[in-house]
């Protein structure tokens, strides 16, 4: 998703929030049996501008390895094998914390209150209207300027039943970037035996506001500073998208994906349509539109979404609860970002697949609600799962 991608580089139907957040204990445990989770483990990553220390949190299990930030709760990498047994980090991002503060386009953060875009910076909301920061030309994008993948999150270790993981959280005042109500955010990052990484998402609220969250990892299921992401072959189960106008607004309609570059029912490589003149890939320089999924709102994650990488045999599932995906590019990567192998990042070489309620409900009834009410949790829930082939 982007637009501040363009300023930060270069500079279906149904309401309702959807379901499966976990309780874990803090505590950590002993290193496990092979395959079954160690304890996560924590080092110092370095400094913010402001002296402020980043943490950064390495969990391992069933074969993955996962580093996280305290800052953003980003997902620094994310190690997985190839056919041959091999790891690699297949996310995109950065060696050092000035990085990510100074120049990163969401690479694996954490992002709210409200994942994707709100129209002119402003929604309405019991009859009043709230003016959030404009970040993404008169638009608001991932939450304002300083969202949710700009702040401290606080950190607790757990392993347990087979799992390794984090819970982080954080608390978001009233007013926080315009949104309204003292919102209290929970997110897990769990690995399990499977090396199956789940993310939990949980949140409550004092005044009525609006809420969705989501993670912006960048994949790269060849390794990260490989490549292009082109070849790579994504299968959703989508059967209609939501189109934009120039500005990457929903225009508020749910169009077929047959007959268009937005068809991808049947396993295709990421770049067969990319290049196509159709109006929309023309808006998003490539893909960064929002596909309504076929299963619509769950109580548990339902698989969606396949991609596979045809050199290193690398597959990656995806499961959620939400009723979207959206599905980025990476459109405005240009080759200023030098990534954690050292080597530049050019456009193409990652993707995304954030999964979220659609852009800019709060402006489009006919949308899945995404507000929240005190008295009520939002919960969301996606999986990441990998295998070779």
């Amino acid at each position: 998703m982007s637009t501040s991608r363009r300023s930060v580089i270069g500079a279906a139907a149904a309401a309702g929030l959807a379901a499966a957040a976990t309780a874990g204990p803090g505590a950590g445990a002993a290193q496990a049996k092979p395959g079954g989770p160690s304890a996560p483990r924590r080092a110092r990553f370095g400094e913010l501008a402001d002296g402020t220390e980043v943490d950064v949190w390495t969990l391992s299990c069933g074969g993955t390895r996962l580093r996280v930030l305290s800052y953003g709760g980003i997902v620094q990498s994310l190690e997985v094998p190839d056919r041959h047994g091999r790891p690699a980090n297949v996310s995109l991002g950065f060696s050092d914390p000035a990085s990510y503060e100074a120049r990163s386009p969401y690479f694996g953060a954490l992002i709210g209150r409200y994942g994707n875009r709100i129209a002119q910076g402003r929604f309405t909301l019991d009859g009043r209207v709230y003016e959030l920061p404009r970040n993404d030309g008169d638009n608001t994008l991932h939450g304002g300027d300083l969202g949710f993948d700009k702040r401290m999150w606080a950190v607790e270790p757990f392993t347990r039943r087979g799992e390794s993981g984090l819970v982080l959280t954080r608390t978001s005042e009233d007013g926080e970037m315009g949104f309204p109500g003292r919102l209290e955010v929970r997110v897990e990052y769990t690995l399990d035996r499977r090396g199956d990484f789940r993310i939990d998402y949980e949140a409550t609220t004092d005044k009525p506001t609006v809420v969705n969250l989501t993670n912006h990892t960048y994949f790269n299921l060849a390794g990260e500073g490989s490549g292009s992401v082109l070849d790579h072959e994504l299968e959703i189960a989508a059967s209609r998208y939501t189109p934009v106008d120039g500005t990457l607004i929903p225009t508020g309609e749910l169009e077929r994906v047959a007959g268009t570059p937005f068809d991808f029912r049947r396993a295709k490589p990421i770049g067969t349509d990319i290049r196509k003149a159709h109006p929309q890939i023309l808006y998003g320089q490539g893909y960064d539109h929002n596909l309504v999924l076929d299963k619509g709102i769950t109580a548990g994650p339902e698989h969606f979404a396949t991609v596979r990488e045809p050199v290193s045999g690398r597959v990656m599932r995806i499961a959620t609860t939400e009723p979207g995906v959206q599905f980025y590019s990476g459109n405005f990567l240009d080759g200023t970002l030098e990534g954690t192998s050292g080597r530049v990042y050019r456009q193409g070489d990652g993707f995304c697949l954030e999964t979220q309620h659609f852009p800019d409900s709060p402006n489009q009834p006919s949308f899945p609600t995404t507000v929240l009410r005190p008295g009520r949790t939002y919960r969301s829930t996606t999986v990441h799962s990998f295998s070779a082939e």
